[in-house]
């Protein structure tokens, strides 16, 4: 389990901004199998205009019965997000991954899969669309750890529609972790964000420090 909270308050003469980055993880780890439960929420304004109110609620599983580096996945995601014009998007579907380096402190990852796509968005600010699809989902994955101390992942994903070469996501998570104690890490990450219906996409760079637990 691991909590991670952050802030930004900046106030001038001219302007007032705040940012505020929350995030909860719980997992379970097995030979045979993983489970994961990631919760986000980024809220923030600037100037009295509300930005960000973005919520992101994650739950997937791994697998792992099967060829040697070799697995399945499941995911069932919701999003919410002001900055990228969302009002409400499910998310579920299947797929298969496979560790192309599989070494315990480097590992490059090759997935895709199929995912149903339910989405609520705001084409324009008056202009609201409610629609299905069906999404490819191709991700990589890249992890190094040295010595249990310095960890460094990245992953890139990119969710087309089958049903219209204009609908597509773009996300990219960068994250550097560095090991103080056994429960607490120095922590900076990079998240991008590109919806391309509704022609938005965000960015967001954090810093603090997580806690975890393991039982």
């Amino acid at each position: 389990m691991g909590a991670m909270a952050t802030g930004n308050i900046s106030k001038t003469n001219d302007s007032h901004s705040y940012l505020f980055n929350n995030a909860l993880k719980f997992g379970i780890h097995k030979k045979t199998f993983t489970l994961n439960s990631t919760n986000s929420w980024v809220y923030g304004s600037t100037d009295k205009v509300l930005a960000n109110n973005d919520f992101n609620s994650t739950l997937d599983f791994d697998l792992y019965k099967t060829l040697p580096h070799f697995y399945y996945w499941g995911l069932a995601n919701y999003q919410s997000s002001l900055s990228l014009k969302i009002n409400n998007q499910y998310q579920a579907g299947v797929g298969a991954a496979y560790n192309i380096i599989d070494r315990k402190y480097l590992k490059f990852n090759l997935s895709d899969g199929i995912l149903y796509d339910n989405s609520d968005i705001y084409l324009e600010d008056t202009i609201r669309d409610v629609y299905s699809t069906f999404r490819n989902s191709f991700r990589i994955l890249f992890h190094l750890s040295i010595k249990d101390i310095v960890k460094f992942d990245a992953a890139g994903f990119y969710q087309n529609s089958f049903s219209s070469g204009g609908d597509y996501i773009v996300k990219a998570n960068l994250g550097l972790a560095v090991k103080l104690r056994k429960w607490l890490s120095l922590t900076t990450a990079l998240t991008y964000n590109r919806f391309n219906r509704t022609m938005r996409e965000n960015t967001l760079f954090t810093y603090g420090i997580t806690m975890e637990k393991y039982f």
